[in-house]
């Protein structure tokens, strides 16, 4: 497993990490997002849609659970899925999301402990909030499995 940590200032530097993840990006990834509620999952994820070119609006699918935005570039679809009301791996499977995850970038909220088996290899993303005062967050992510061996984000 390979771990980078990304200070993350601001709302608009989470959209960026955002858009610099959908860089390194491509059909059948697996995002884990994991983080309190407010952390920044759902801005993480408008700007990994930005990078990828994907119909939007990318909103928080919390009541629908899952939600597909196709490529608007002929790039893969982003598959976002809000794991937070779902009652374990049972409710997951039911989603089907194993039928669209060779084809698309497959995010996850609220999934440690219950998307893993989707995927061998997958980021995981742990966001936290900053010790300081304000907005400030910090987030970890790990590269689990052969695809992500090398994970290197770049300069910010």
């Amino acid at each position: 497993m390979k771990a980078v940590t990304v200070a993350v200032p601001t709302a608009e530097d989470m959209r960026e990490l955002g858009l610099r993840l959908a860089g390194l990006l491509r059909a059948g990834d697996l995002l884990v997002m994991t983080g309190h509620l407010g952390a920044g999952k759902t801005t993480l994820t408008q700007g990994i849609g930005e990078g990828l070119k994907v119909r939007g609006p990318i909103t928080s699918p919390t009541f629908v659970i899952a939600r597909v935005h196709p490529s608007l570039a002929g790039g893969p679809s982003l598959v976002h899925v809000d794991a937070y009301r779902l009652g374990g791996f049972a409710e997951l499977d039911d989603l089907d999301l194993d039928a669209s995850i060779a084809e698309s970038v497959t995010i996850v909220e609220w999934g440690e402990g219950l998307a893993e088996g989707l995927a061998e290899d997958r980021l995981e993303m742990i966001i936290s909030r900053g010790d300081g005062p304000g907005e400030g967050r910090e987030v970890r992510i790990v590269g689990v499995g052969d695809r992500w061996s090398d994970l290197e984000l770049g300069p910010g």
